[in-house]
């Protein structure tokens, strides 16, 4: 496993400020309460401290620039709106998607995320209409549960998750999604918290 560093990173900010994204708010404390169980459990391997709410990361945008952009990872004011009219014209009615296992990246523990009707693929297909994605990896629908503290064999990491209590790894849940968030977290602060901007309902011409 790659483990995170604690340190400021400007080679990758250069001093900018907010790093923005749309994502999925984990805002149901059934779940909420299942994921801070399964951060318990594997406390030993993770990084700390850890203030970034559970979310699912739909799309990454880059660094917010209202005006002009100067790196290939700027993201201008405007593409937000752009992006809100396009989502907005769609017309996203709610949906489901499903909790799944739990499982490892090379640097972060995650929990899967089941997909089944391809609504997070199109959504991102529609906002990608707009900007390119800021990301080097294949999107995997995922909750991440922390970063990596240090060189852990994925064996390991693995013995761990098959010592989860049977009735977390038989867990089911159920997420409802009834909107999505437009927000950013600050660049500077390692898994610092998550900042909401703007809400769009879905189902609903209102953006709060």
């Amino acid at each position: 496993m790659v483990p995170t560093t604690i340190r400021d990173y400007p080679e990758w900010h250069l001093g900018r400020q907010n790093y923005a994204l749309w994502y999925l708010e984990i805002n149901d404390q059934k779940i909420v309460d299942y994921l801070d169980m399964l951060r318990v459990h594997f406390s030993e391997f993770l990084l700390e401290p850890n203030h970034r709410q559970y979310h699912v990361t739909l799309f990454i945008c880059g660094f917010l620039n209202h005006e002009t952009r100067t790196y290939f990872d700027d993201f201008i004011f405007s593409e937000f709106e752009q992006q809100r009219e396009i989502l907005r014209k769609e017309d996203f009615a709610p949906f489901h998607l499903k909790i799944g296992l739990v499982d490892s990246f090379s640097s972060a523990l995650f929990v899967e995320i089941q997909d089944t009707g391809n609504i997070l693929s199109l959504m991102r297909q529609k906002l990608g209409m707009v900007s390119n994605e800021i990301a080097a990896l294949d999107y995997c629908p995922h909750i991440t549960l922390g970063l990596y503290k240090t060189d852990y064999s994925s064996d390991l990491i693995l013995q761990k998750i098959s010592q989860l209590p049977v009735q977390y790894k038989q867990a089911e849940f159920d997420l409802k999604v009834e909107h999505l968030t437009f927000g950013y977290y600050q660049a500077q602060t390692l898994q610092g918290k998550l900042y909401s901007y703007q809400h769009l309902f879905l189902g609903d011409s209102c953006c709060n």
